[in-house]
């Protein structure tokens, strides 16, 4: 029973809700090994995965509400006098998805924004959740960024072979420049190939992670530092991170997922201007 009462090594309250529980800390080797490393998984290691379906079980019972709210058509066309939970959802949604729309054009953000929408609510409620003191984000954490990146790059791959078939794959060799020049095809097959399905993960994930390990370690630090009112600048900056970072990982998404499946058919709905453009301006802001 002393064990359990202990407050466990780490600084997250769901460390202590492991210790609660003696036989969950143990079992934690159910788990198997850590994606990164593949070390077995102990009770501070399985922090951010608590944390993480702790998020989805949390963001699956609010929209739950919000559709309860919503069913009723005649009313849910009028608007809440106040900020409420139906109107936050409203104005995320909403904002993502003319995003999207502005993007790749109305017929595929309808297609393709419940995977972009999914990916903007947990990853806002992940990051949230590190401004709360004695809670951790499960963002700041490799290996569930790592996952939200391959999810996303199996997402975008498997929707570019549905809309573009071979074409998909081939079209990374660039255009056909004759048998003399078919090293160079080669060359920057290997180029585009390495870029679009290794570096874009990596970066995705690993820029996500920084970003709010950095943060939630200044914002712990701040904490544990000074008064109540001294860390308040920065958790305004880490709110504003939180804000940042859910933007590029979801025009991130959104842009892989446009590239990938883009047709001949896609361009009278004007949805490819300045993609370069904005996938540069958003990792130049992350």
């Amino acid at each position: 029973m002393e064990r359990a009462a202990e407050m466990p090594e780490h600084t997250s309250f769901f460390s202590y809700l492991i210790a609660l529980f003696p036989a969950l800390g143990e079992n934690m080797h159910n788990f198997g090994a850590s994606f990164l490393g593949h070390k077995p998984v102990d009770a501070h290691g399985a922090e951010p995965l608590v944390a993480s379906v702790f998020v989805a079980a949390l963001v699956i019972l609010l929209a739950l509400r919000v559709r309860s709210q919503v069913k009723d058509y005649e009313k849910s066309v009028i608007p809440d006098e106040k900020l409420s939970l139906r109107t936050f959802f409203e104005i995320v949604i909403g904002y993502f998805y003319n995003m999207m729309k502005e993007m790749m054009g109305p017929t595929r953000a309808k297609r393709y924004f419940p995977v972009v929408g999914a990916a903007a609510v947990f990853v806002l409620f992940s990051n949230v959740l590190g401004l709360i003191p004695g809670f951790m984000p499960p963002t700041s954490s490799w290996n569930i960024t790592a996952g939200s990146a391959l999810v996303v790059l199996g997402t975008f791959t498997y929707y570019g072979l549905k809309a573009q078939g071979i074409g998909f794959i081939t079209h990374l060799a660039g255009p056909w420049m004759g048998w003399a020049m078919l090293p160079i095809n080669i060359l920057i097959f290997a180029i585009e190939f390495i870029s679009t399905f290794i570096i874009r993960p990596i970066t995705l994930s690993i820029r996500l992670m920084l970003n709010m390990a950095v943060d939630h370690l200044l914002l712990s630090i701040a904490l544990g530092a000074f008064a109540l009112f001294v860390p308040i600048p920065i958790m305004i900056l880490g709110s504003l991170v939180v804000v940042v970072q859910v933007l590029v990982f979801c025009l991130l998404t959104s842009i892989y997922i446009a590239l990938a499946t883009e047709t001949h058919d896609d361009h009278g709905e004007g949805h490819g201007k300045g993609h370069g453009h904005e996938e540069g301006h958003a990792e130049a802001h992350a």
